[in-house]
């Protein structure tokens, strides 16, 4: 099979931090991703740049949800993105994707990403990543200080204890 060279199950070696990132339990939202046909790639499944795409899609449903973030007001950037490819997915795979604040800083926050897919009634984890978000500026062009209004949401949302 072709896929096998692609998608293998070797397991990498991480931080302990990451390999928390694999329970949909202690995600508290989850939404849905609307496939595209122009998201294959010439191979048959969802191309690797794309599931950064979903990322966003899937970040910004949450902000809307669970933070309600003023872009008016505070921007953010993203600092870092990374992310592991475990199981392909194919035009027609019904796609959904968790995703929760994991660590609050003071200008930053992560945020973690599950994107699975339904396998005959079964959730198949099929990627796990993570962006570092940064409160930002436009004008200055400087990190600021996460706003204590969207601080408290997240908090509340996630049930987090707050950082010293």
């Amino acid at each position: 099979m072709i896929f096998k060279s692609f998608w293998h199950k070797n397991k990498k070696s991480t931080d302990k931090k990451s390999e928390k990132i694999g329970n949909t339990d202690s995600f508290k939202y989850k939404t849905s991703i609307e496939m595209r046909f122009a998201d294959l790639d010439m191979v048959g499944h969802v191309n690797n740049a794309v599931y950064f795409t979903y990322m966003e899609m899937g970040r910004t449903k949450y902000w809307k949800h669970a933070i309600n973030w003023d872009w008016t007001k505070t921007g953010v950037v993203i600092g870092n993105a990374s992310i592991d490819y475990l199981v392909p997915l194919f035009l027609g795979d019904k796609v959904g994707m968790y995703v929760r604040t994991s660590r609050i800083g003071s200008t930053s926050f992560d945020l973690e990403y599950l994107i699975v897919k339904d396998d005959n009634g079964k959730e198949v984890i099929c990627s796990r990543g993570k962006t570092v978000c940064v409160a930002f500026d436009y004008q200055t062009k400087k990190p600021i200080t996460i706003p204590d209004k969207e601080r408290a949401k997240m908090i509340a949302f996630e049930q987090l204890q707050p950082s010293p």
